[in-house]
C-alpha cells in the first residue's frame, strides 16, 4: 500500500475506535453527553479522510469533491439546526427520521455504485460478494426508509397510531419478500441488472410501509430499535460493497447493538419481536380492558394541589412515576423543583423509570437529565418495584400502561404479562393527568378506580408548580 493508504487505514481504524469508545460510554447518562461527542469525532474525522482521499484520487474531478464537501456542509447545518430547534417531545419522531435518512443514504449509495459497474464493465464480471452486497443493501435499506418514514408519521400523530390492518396484509407482504428475495437472487447471480434492482427497490419500500402500519403505537419503541439496527447492517452492506472499513464498523456497531436493544425492549413489554412485526397490538382507539366490565359504573376521586402537598411533605418516601404526559407537558424541570422542595422537607425522593415508557428507549432518562436530576435518584423498574411496598406516596405522572395493574391481574387484557411499575403496592397513589383518555395501547386503566388513587386532572407542568409552591409554603 502506499503511504497516503496506509495513513488512510489507520485513520480509519481510529475513528472505528472513537465508535466503540463512545458507544461504551453511552452506557451511563453521567458519561453519555461524552459519548455522543466521541463518537461525533469519529465520524468527522472519518468524513475529512474520505475528503482527503477523492481529493488525492487523480480520477476524481472538481465537481465530485464540490458535492461532496458541499453535501457533508448541509448535512452538518442542518443536523445543528434541528438539534437546537426539535422539541423533546418530538424526539422520538426524529429519530425513526434519521433512521429513514440512514437507510436511505446507504441504498442510494448501493444503487449509484451497482448503476457505475453497469456502465463500466459486464456485469458477469461483477464479483458475486458485490451484487449481493448490492441486494442486500437494497432490501433491507428500503425497508427501513419507508418503514421509519411511516414509524415517524405515528409518533407525530399524522398517521393514525392504531394498527393499520389490511385484510390479506400478511399475504401482501409475503409476497412482496418473494418478489424483492427473486429480484435479489437474480441479481447476485449476475442477471437482470439496473432494471432488476429497480423493481427490488420498489418491493422493499413497499414492504416497509405495509410492514409498519399493521404495528400498534404501543410498539413503536420497539420499532425504531428494530430499524436502527437495520439502518446499521444496511450501512455495514454498503461498507462491503465499496470496500470502505469505517462503514463496516459502524454500521456493524450500530446493528449489533440495535438488535440488542430491540430483544431488551420486547422483552420488558413481555413480547416476541415477530410477534411484534405481525403487529395488532397497542391501538390508539380505546378499548377496555380484560375484566373492564368491573370497572363499569365506578368513579374516580379528585385531589386538589394543597391535599397533594400535604400527603407528600409528611411521607418519608415519595416516588415520582413520570412517562409520556410528561414529555408533552414539558414538566421535568418542574419535577426537578418539586423533588428539591420535598427533600428540603427530610423526604426521600426516587424515580421509577419503566423501559419502555415514552415514545423511545430511554426517553425518560433523556427527559430528567435534561432537569439535572442525581443519575443515583433514577431506579430502574426491577430496582424499584420492591420499594413500592415502604412508599408512603407514588406520584404518577402522565404515565398509563406501564403502570396498568390489568398486565399482572387481567389474563384477557392485551397488556397482561407486560413487566409494570407496580405502583398499585404503594400505601397512596397519586395520579397527574389531563383526563380519563386511555394511554397508547388503547385500553383502560383499573389503576384510576382504586380506592387509595387521587386523580389531579390538568396541565402536568402547572400541576406539579402548584403543588410545589404548596409544600413550600407549609
Amino acid at each position: 500500500m502506499s503511504g497516503l493508504d496506509t495513513t488512510t487505514h489507520l485513520v480509519y481504524l481510529l475513528s472505528a475506535v472513537c465508535f466503540v469508545i463512545g458507544l461504551h460510554l453511552m452506557n451511563s447518562p453521567a458519561t453519555a453527553r461524552r459519548g455522543n461527542q466521541v463518537s461525533a469525532a469519529g465520524m468527522t474525522l472519518a468524513i475529512l479522510t474520505t475528503v482527503v482521499v477523492l481529493a488525492d484520487d487523480k480520477s476524481s474531478t472538481a465537481t465530485a469533491i464540490a458535492v461532496l464537501v458541499l453535501g457533508a456542509a448541509v448535512g452538518a447545518i442542518a443536523g445543528a439546526i434541528t438539534a437546537r430547534r426539535i422539541a423533546m417531545t418530538a424526539m422520538p419522531q426524529l429519530v425513526s427520521v434519521l433512521n429513514a435518512v440512514g437507510g436511505g443514504a446507504a441504498a442510494l449509495i448501493a444503487l449509484g455504485d451497482a448503476i457505475h459497474h453497469h456502465g463500466s464493465l459486464p456485469l458477469a464480471q461483477v464479483p458475486v460478494s458485490t451484487t449481493l452486497t448490492t441486494f442486500l443493501d437494497l432490501l433491507i435499506g428500503g425497508v427501513t426508509f419507508s418503514g421509519s418514514v411511516v414509524a415517524a408519521g405515528k409518533l407525530a400523530g399524522r398517521i393514525p397510531g392504531r394498527p393499520i390492518v389490511f385484510r390479506g396484509g400478511h399475504w401482501a407482504n409475503l409476497g412482496l419478500f418473494l418478489v424483492a428475495l427473486a429480484c435479489g437472487l437474480t441479481y447476485t447471480a449476475r442477471h437482470g441488472g439496473v432494471p432488476v434492482l429497480v423493481i427490488l427497490v420498489l418491493a422493499a419500500l413497499a414492504l416497509g410501509v405495509l410492514g409498519t402500519l399493521p404495528i400498534g403505537g404501543a410498539d413503536m419503541p420497539v420499532v425504531i430499535s428494530l430499524l436502527n439496527a437495520f439502518t446499521g447492517l444496511s450501512a455495514a452492506a454498503t461498507g462491503v460493497a465499496l470496500n470502505n472499513t469505517v462503514m463496516i464498523v459502524a454500521g456493524m456497531i450500530v446493528g449489533a447493538s440495535g438488535t440488542i436493544l430491540t430483544n431488551l425492549m420486547a422483552k420488558a413489554m413481555n413480547r416476541s419481536v415477530p410477534a411484534i412485526v405481525a403487529g395488532g397490538f397497542g391501538g390508539a382507539v380505546a378499548a377496555p380492558a380484560g375484566g373492564a366490565g368491573d370497572l363499569e359504573g365506578r368513579t374516580v376521586r379528585s385531589t386538589s394541589p394543597p391535599d397533594v402537598a400535604i400527603q407528600l411533605a409528611y411521607a418519608r418516601q415519595v416516588v415520582i412515576a413520570p412517562g409520556y404526559g410528561m414529555a408533552v407537558a414539558q414538566a421535568q424541570h418542574a419535577v426537578r423543583e418539586l423533588e428539591r422542595a420535598l427533600e428540603a422537607k427530610g423526604v426521600t425522593v426516587k424515580y421509577a423509570i419503566h423501559p419502555v415508557a415514552g415514545r423511545m428507549p430511554g426517553h425518560m432518562n433523556v427527559l430528567l437529565a435534561e432537569a439535572d436530576v442525581p443519575y443515583d435518584l433514577l431506579r430502574e423498574m426491577d430496582d424499584i418495584n420492591p420499594e413500592f411496598s415502604r412508599t408512603d406516596v407514588t406520584l404518577v405522572i402522565g404515565a398509563n400502561d406501564v403502570t396498568n395493574p390489568a398486565a399482572k391481574n387481567e389474563p384477557g387484557s392485551p397488556i397482561y404479562g407486560m413487566p409494570i411499575l407496580e405502583v398499585d403496592r404503594s400505601s397512596s397513589v397519586i395520579v397527574l393527568k389531563r383526563s380519563m383518555a386511555s394511554g397508547f395501547a388503547g385500553i383502560d386503566n383499573p389503576l384510576f378506580y382504586d380506592p387509595k388513587t387521587s386523580m389531579l386532572f390538568g396541565d402536568a407542568k402547572t400541576s406539579v408548580s402548584e403543588i410545589t409552591s404548596e409544600v413550600q409554603a407549609l
